[in-house]
């Protein structure tokens, strides 16, 4: 069995369980999961709300796991570490302070940001956020999270699609570069803003 055979015959069991272990802090690529899920799912492999439903139930459970593996083992892990000793009780009191103020934005935007995406939870764990506020906002943030990135590969893989039916594979090579081009742009542009924020 080829790796797009194992995609298409288990892509939801396998996207649950990178986007879950993501979420509970092994670092591996939920969201590269999710955008070939969303791909697939463009070219009728699955439907797009299983898609999105099995996305955000396993970034939830996920990030619960991590919550509780950093709530209940984290600080004691990370006192008894040489290394990072000294620095996390320097670091913990902020930590924990920021988590009481900005906990619920914090939870939510990580969900967005690849290495946020992985230590969050724990962070919020070790840092004692309230659980049912942490629960709240980080199911908000996997269900925007998995609807957004999900629909977003899906018009993705239509795209490309139609691109390769009227076109042949010279008209996908172009919307490819064209996605490409105004990936970068955007990312340039608000890497602009965001310095002159920080001026």
């Amino acid at each position: 069995m080829n790796v797009t055979q194992l995609l298409i015959d288990h892509g939801l069991i396998i996207l649950f369980l990178v986007v879950a272990g993501e979420s509970a802090g092994v670092p591996i690529p939920g969201e590269t999961a999710l955008i070939a899920a969303g791909v697939l799912s463009s070219q009728g492999y699955y439907p797009l709300a299983d898609v999105i439903a099995v996305a955000a139930a396993a970034a939830i459970i996920g990030d619960n796991a991590g919550y509780w593996i950093g709530r209940k083992g984290g600080r004691a892990l990370l006192e008894r570490t040489p290394v990072i000793k000294d620095y996390f009780e320097r670091v913990l009191p902020p930590a924990e302070r920021f988590f009481d103020r900005h906990g619920p934005k914090a939870v939510f935007i990580a969900r967005f940001v690849s290495v946020l995406r992985v230590t969050s939870a724990w962070v919020a764990g070790i840092s004692r956020m309230h659980w049912w506020k942490f629960l709240i906002w980080n199911a908000a943030g996997g269900i925007a999270w998995a609807a957004l990135v999900a629909v977003i590969a899906y018009e993705f893989g239509r795209t490309v699609a139609d691109a390769v039916g009227r076109y042949g594979l010279y008209g996908a090579i172009a919307v490819l570069i064209v996605l490409a081009v105004a990936f970068i742009v955007f990312r340039i542009l608000r890497r602009h803003k965001n310095s002159e924020n920080a001026n």
